[in-house]
């Protein structure tokens, strides 16, 4: 299974349709969505074409094909726009022999761990930098932020296919990689 991670679209229109044009051409199987889907949020500038309700218009056809998470933006009004579940804390998967713990990173983050096992993997989104490293026993990965990114990263997405998680930029090259054992 190939999963394509996104965070942070903050209501941005272009940068929406830069994450779906990147989930066809990389034929993920899943959309992971790690928070903050259409709210600019109070001490973000408004993005590129913030358009909220068109960032609803191009996400809820893929609503089978995406997970998410809720960011610390979203909230039960913009879930009653998006034909996707949207309001859990966190989402875990089982694949290939661990865990994948996905949440947003301002409740759950490098500084308050979730309860994991050695092998498992922890991604979340919020602080809009890109990180892949194992940090301790587990596996630590943030994809960025597709639209807002920060301390002069790219806007990046994040790839996990056979073990091994990647962060690209929107061109598609690889920023950081890290493999998965499990």
């Amino acid at each position: 299974m190939k999963l394509f991670f996104v965070s942070d679209i903050h209501g941005s229109s272009y940068y929406a349709k830069e994450a779906i044009r990147l989930f066809e051409e990389e034929k993920a199987d899943q959309m992971v969505i790690l928070g903050d889907v259409l709210y600019h949020g109070p001490r973000n500038p408004l993005p590129k074409d913030y358009a909220p309700a068109e960032v609803v218009d191009l996400l809820n056809p893929y609503k089978s094909k995406i997970i998410a998470v809720r960011g610390n933006c979203d909230s039960e009004v913009d879930q009653m726009v998006l034909n996707f579940p949207i309001l859990g804390d966190y989402h875990l998967l089982l694949m290939d022999g661990y865990k994948i713990f996905m949440t947003h990173g301002h409740l759950y983050n490098r500084n308050q761990m979730p309860d994991l096992n050695p092998g498992d993997v922890f991604i979340h989104g919020h602080f809009h930098l890109p990180m892949a490293e194992k940090l301790e026993q587990v596996y630590y990965l943030n994809p960025g932020s597709i639209t807002l990114p920060k301390e002069n990263n790219p806007n990046s997405y994040g790839i996990l296919e056979d073990g091994v998680f990647m962060i690209k930029d929107l061109n598609k090259n690889v920023m950081k990689s890290i493999k998965i054992k499990s």
